[in-house]
């Protein structure tokens, strides 16, 4: 059977966040009718996101505990998905983590554990489920970096952080030339401040205010606003775009 992006199976990494960007893709990807895959290290989150995604949209969906750092448990995972859902032909690399800690102060094991999370991840997840998407001759992958990557932190997160997302644009970038032939597309996006718990924690008034100030629309994003832009991306009207960074940040970067 020939699966396109309207039939295949979208996996959504670090989706078990019920604020997080993750979650909002999936729960995007979900109203479109698309069968979902949802992978995070909190087991328990990513069984209840799949439980209520399914229940909410009537689309197939499966959550697992999932530590993307981990090559053998990403084989496993994968494998599970591939023998109970249609192909994984879509991939949404969500999966990450904030380092607000000041370059002097930065241990090897905090930047090792940052790069893993944001970096390595993506690395894993894609390289697994690439041969489907040769296979099919159709594949979309998007990552997500950060306008952190940009501008050289500046929001929340420092150097660790904005090193590990500004990889992640060069590994789009590289990645799409590859695979293009192949139907495959590969794109990233890089949000601005997002009302998410990434950020230390829910933002308050007043840090909302202060990480707006220099927005042109005079607000932080929210998580639906970054899951629009990666459900079109992972969609069908999206071929002739790869290897591009999309900003979503209200303008406060513009590039």
């Amino acid at each position: 059977m020939q699966h396109t992006a309207e039939s295949s199976t979208v996996l959504v990494t670090g989706g078990g966040s019920e604020r997080g960007i993750g979650r909002a893709t999936a729960r995007r990807l979900a109203a479109a009718g698309r069968p979902v895959a949802i992978f995070d290290i909190d087991a328990d989150g990513a069984a209840r996101a799949a439980r209520a995604i399914a229940d909410e949209y009537q689309v197939p969906a499966l959550g697992l505990g999932v530590d993307v750092t981990d090559a053998a448990a990403i084989h496993a995972a994968v494998s599970k998905i591939e023998a109970e859902l249609p192909p994984v032909l879509a991939l949404a690399n969500v999966a990450g983590t904030s380092s607000p800690t000041p370059f002097a102060e930065l241990t090897l094991g905090e930047w090792d554990r940052v790069f893993a999370t944001n970096t390595r991840s993506a690395f894993l997840v894609s390289q697994r489920v690439l041969p489907a998407m040769i296979e099919h001759r159709f594949g979309r992958i998007v990552t997500v970096s950060s306008i952190s990557a940009q501008r050289g932190g500046g929001t929340y997160s420092t150097v660790a952080y904005s090193a590990a997302k500004a990889a992640l644009m060069g590994f789009t970038r590289a990645l799409a030339r590859e695979v293009g032939r192949s139907g495959i597309t590969v794109n990233c996006v890089a949000p601005g401040p997002i009302d998410t718990d990434i950020m230390g924690g829910p933002l308050t008034d007043e840090r909302k205010a202060a990480m707006s100030a220099d927005t042109m629309v005079g607000r932080v994003g929210t998580v639906a606003d970054v899951a629009g832009l990666i459900w079109f991306l992972l969609g069908p009207d999206s071929g002739f775009i790869t290897a591009a960074t999309y900003d979503i940040n209200g303008g406060l970067q513009v590039s």
